[in-house]
């Protein structure tokens, strides 16, 4: 793996670049009350390690323009927010097992590589509608996610601490620790296919799972026998990290410069992506990413039309680099088929030099009469069937999906096998923002999504 600079005493690869960007307008920012409280954090933050490593970056971006070309498919799964309080072994433990299963069901299902990306390890913050929040007579700010403030409803909770960019690099560090031990010392060796299966809650698909892993077995058995596996190989599996790329403060002091090349990075994540709410073209969001030399994300919503795609093609990504460039579209199940068709007709050529992946959670959300937001699984897997059908009719390639899940047994979503509804919402109800697939509808969709491949629809 390439190395980045960490040298302190360069000025450009620490308080330059910490104090000399543009000054743009950037929305969905936290409202920090002390300025020497954030100057000591921003500092500390700008002397600390990278989290990753340029030469990691290029390797993903190598990973994702087979994507764009139909070579790979994509998986970006993971936490909608983390949080500071559920960075345990188990929790990453099992959140890495079920992408895992999933990747497994997709790779066996439609023969194809499966880029694997967690939501994870840096997803500690979220935009919201409003700034502020209020209950019984009293207003706060927002929660923002545990990288700004708390979820508490007290004063003293919801202040914007900047000491919370420092825990959320630790946990960020320990996260991504114990991830390369689980993806290289064996955890994830292709002969524990069945041993990923332990701890989860039986169901149906788990039942076709295990029916796959001991087809898998065989397979397995019989290329060692014949001396053609690799055991190293087999033991060690590619995982990247992503998160979106919101807090500025946050980001900003982690971009170093690639001793290789000279080249920027942000080495808070692998991936990073540019939300709906954030990817004004003369903002500072789109102009942090396009700085960095990160394979970067935007999401598309269903208002997204051919010139804002274009501009945003040439402001992120004007070479035309393999890899470079991600859309994430999160249209909803109702609109992706009146609109993506026609969008990505309309560019052209343009279409086929990035990738596109589909997002079919957030344009699925609703709440409910008891005040819990929610999505249908149907919803859900229909949005992918729309996401694949507009590129069969636009002759482009549905590059993967990126959903919010988790490896608990949740009730946050509705619907599947796993017989989540609506009146048992409470059971296990437990995001502090918005719902997610629990183990049993994400393995469900692995499924559905690798019969889709497999039919070769694109």
């Amino acid at each position: 793996m390439g190395q980045v600079s960490t040298d302190t005493t360069n000025p450009e690869v620490h308080s330059g670049l910490t104090t000399d960007w543009p000054q743009l307008p950037a929305s969905q920012q936290p409202t920090w009350q002390d300025p020497a409280e954030l100057a000591q954090a921003l500092s500390v933050l700008a002397a600390y390690p990278p989290l990753v490593f340029a030469g990691e970056c290029d390797l993903l971006r190598t990973r994702m323009a087979a994507v764009s070309q139909g070579k790979a498919f994509a998986l970006q799964g993971g936490d909608c927010a983390e949080t500071l309080a559920e960075v345990t072994g188990p929790n990453i433990r099992e959140r890495i097992k079920t992408i895992l299963q999933m990747a497994v069901v997709l790779t066996y299902g439609a023969g194809m590589p499966i880029v694997k990306v967690g939501r994870m390890a840096g997803q500690f913050a979220k935009p919201r509608s409003s700034d502020t929040e209020t209950r019984d007579g009293q207003t706060l700010p927002a929660y923002r996610g545990d990288m700004v403030n708390g979820f508490a409803f007290t004063p003293e909770s919801r202040r914007h601490n900047p000491d919370r960019l420092l825990r959320a690099y630790h946990a960020s560090s320990a996260t991504l620790n114990l991830v390369r031990g689980f993806t290289t010392g064996g955890f994830a060796d292709l002969r524990s296919v069945h041993a990923w299966n332990k701890g989860f809650i039986k169901g149906p698909a788990q039942a076709r799972y295990e029916q796959m892993a001991h087809e898998i077995d065989r397979a397995v058995r019989f290329l060692e026998a014949s001396g053609v596996a690799d055991a190293e190989e087999m033991r060690r599996v590619e995982f990247f990290s992503a998160h979106e790329a919101l807090v500025l403060d946050y980001e900003r002091p982690l971009v170093r410069r690639d001793h290789r090349t000279g080249l920027l990075y942000d080495t808070s994540s692998h991936f990073l992506w540019i939300g709906e709410r954030t990817r004004e073209l003369d903002g500072a969001h789109i102009d942090f990413v396009s700085r960095v030399h990160n394979p970067i994300g935007v999401k598309l919503g269903p208002t997204a039309d051919r010139d804002t795609v274009l501009r945003l093609i040439d402001k992120v990504d004007p070479d035309r680099v393999p890899g470079r460039l991600t859309f994430i579209t999160r249209m909803g199940a109702a609109t992706i088929q009146e609109v993506l068709p026609g969008l990505l007709t309309s560019l052209g050529e343009d279409a086929r030099h990035v990738s596109w992946i589909c997002d079919p959670m957030h344009g699925n959300t609703f709440t409910t009469s008891s005040n819990h937001k929610t999505r249908r699984f149907e919803d859900v897997v229909e949005e992918v069937r729309g996401f694949f059908a507009a590129h069969l009719e636009a002759g482009t390639h549905p590059g993967g999906i990126h959903v919010e899940l988790t490896g608990n047994d949740v009730t946050e979503c509705v619907g599947g096998t796993s017989e989540v509804n609506l009146d048992n919402l409470g059971l296990r109800y437990e995001t502090l923002c918005d719902p997610r697939l629990n183990h049993q509808q994400s393995l469900e969709l692995a499924f559905l999504v690798a019969e889709m491949l497999d039919r070769g629809v694109y």
